[in-house]
């Protein structure tokens, strides 16, 4: 799970750089480019908005193993038409179905849950927090290297390591949907909605809130910088990298440790603590030897999605762990369809006056999301 994780990324992020270069060679007019490089990563998102709980919900009842072979299938059909095709209308289809099938997230968070006792799962949802990561840093430079050569190239990788996953799968994977003694998923009448578990609704609020703040910095980071530091293109890089791969070791090495030190609402809120002085910190940057600190904070601020993702897991009964990463993936999906608009339509607004509203703005939304923490810990008689 966790090198389809890794792989994974790598493929959705190694096509981002030469997307622009492929629509221009099939005749896509140059003012409209940018519009349809909206249209194709917004339709894959509502795709997988909408379809992501109902194929959670498959994996509950057909299991695991079925639907992340069916998914996998359908990435690297995906991959491989858009290598081949120079029709505009099979690029949007594809994406369609490819948000459609866009499954693996979920699936992989899943079989985690399924294989992993409740006290040891924050460490491992943040090794496959840290492998996605590694998977989007090392995919846009694998992409530019091959797009490089061919703008149809890098696709044709990504169908490569999209089948290399699918192979993997089907013949190392066992379904670890729990089951009943006669091999049935065993029933559970009493959760049939997510929201019936004590404490869900608020922590899918908690959940949502903290995926749409994490969109402020993935969306606005290069307007910002560029604006407030003046920094170049590889400059801009150089500084992503450093924040990726500081994420990448929290998630990694520290989530583990600080959930099982203090309790998962403990380590929520330091993140969210964290997470928020490092957005106040851009605020007030004026200096790039900020930005290391600034960094160090926002990566700390890591934390917090694995440490939730295990509470949100230990709420529901093994039969629903499918539902739920469906929902949470859902959340996910949603959130990075309105949090770039919201937080870079806030940037343009501000730019001329104050630049740093909309890292100001991001921070606000991180005390409702302490408040319903706190809430919460004390609802569950003392933190966890």
């Amino acid at each position: 799970m966790l090198i389809t994780a890794a792989l994974d990324a790598a493929g959705l992020g190694l096509v981002m750089p030469i997307l622009p270069t492929l629509l221009d060679q099939i005749g896509a007019p140059d003012d409209m480019i940018p519009l349809h490089v909206g249209l194709l990563t917004a339709l894959y998102a509502v795709m997988q908005f909408l379809c992501a709980p109902i194929l959670g919900k498959l994996s509950d009842r057909f299991g695991r193993r079925r639907v992340l072979v069916a998914s996998l299938a359908g990435a690297t059909i995906d991959y491989l038409v858009l290598a081949l095709t120079s029709t505009l209308w099979v690029f949007y289809l594809v994406r369609a179905v490819a948000g459609v099938t866009g499954a693996t997230n979920a699936v992989t968070a899943t079989v985690i849950a399924d294989i992993t006792p409740p006290d040891q799962r924050a460490k491992r949802y943040g090794w496959l927090g840290a492998c996605y990561g590694g998977g989007m840093i090392a995919g846009p430079a694998i992409g530019g290297f091959f797009g490089g050569i061919s703008p149809h190239l890098p696709f044709l990788v990504a169908a490569a390591l999209t089948g290399i996953i699918l192979a993997l799968s089907l013949s190392l994977l066992r379904d670890t949907r729990p089951q009943g003694g006669d091999g049935t998923v065993a029933p559970d009448p009493s959760t049939a909605k997510l929201t019936a578990a004590p404490g869900m609704l608020l922590l899918l609020a908690v959940f949502g809130m903290v995926q749409f703040i994490g969109q402020a910095p993935g969306s606005s980071w290069v307007l910002f910088t560029q604006q407030r530091l003046d920094w170049s293109p590889v400059e801009v890089g150089v500084s992503l990298s450093i924040f990726g791969l500081v994420q990448v070791f929290v998630q990694a090495a520290l989530t583990g440790r600080i959930v099982s030190r203090v309790g998962e609402t403990r380590a929520i809120l330091v993140g969210i603590v964290a997470d928020a002085v490092g957005l106040i910190g851009l605020a007030l940057i004026i200096n790039a030897w900020a930005m290391l600190p600034i960094l160090a904070a926002l990566g700390l601020g890591g934390i917090t999605m694995p440490a939730l993702q295990t509470l949100l897991s230990g709420r529901v009964p093994d039969q629903r762990q499918g539902h739920l990463q469906g929902t949470l993936a859902s959340l996910n999906s949603l959130t990075s369809i309105i949090g770039p608009v919201t937080f870079t339509g806030i940037f343009a607004l501000t730019r001329m006056g104050a630049d740093g509203t909309l890292w100001l703005c991001a921070a606000a939304l991180y005390v409702p999301c302490a408040l319903l923490m706190i809430r919460e810990a004390y609802a569950s008689r003392g933190y966890r």
